[in-house]
């Protein structure tokens, strides 16, 4: 979709960015790799360019979101004190996504059964 001549500009300045700004991004890579021969850069000058975060506690958060995963069961989180026929919670109001008109629909339908004949509609009887 993106084919006006304004995104078109955009994405050549955008490479001719990276183009310019390539040598000096090599640059300081190599020179946080090759601070200490030993693979050990410091920490102070690593975290400018990356974030380093060790390999176990990817693993363990891994392991952790795997078993709640399993454990979950497909269920949704819902509000357990809703009427499931009435959609009202114990405070008497509706969800959030619900709208007035449909609101103002499923109320007409509680007090209908409730009141017996309700309001009379207009129009013309036959």
């Amino acid at each position: 979709m993106a084919k006006s001549l304004r995104s078109k500009w955009k994405r050549k300045m955008r490479a001719e960015k990276r183009k310019k700004n390539a040598p000096k991004e090599l640059a300081r890579l190599k020179q946080a790799l090759s601070l200490d021969v030993k693979g050990e850069a410091a920490m102070s000058d690593m975290q400018e360019i990356a974030t380093v975060v060790p390999a176990d506690k990817i693993k363990k958060q891994a392991d952790v979101d795997m078993t709640e995963a399993m454990s979950d069961d497909g269920k949704m989180d819902m509000d357990s004190k809703r009427s499931k026929k009435t959609l009202l919670n114990e405070h008497g109001q509706y969800p959030a996504w619900m709208s007035q008109r449909q609101a103002k629909k499923m109320k007409a339908k509680r007090t209908t059964k409730k009141g017996g004949q309700g309001k009379m509609k207009k129009g013309i009887a036959w």
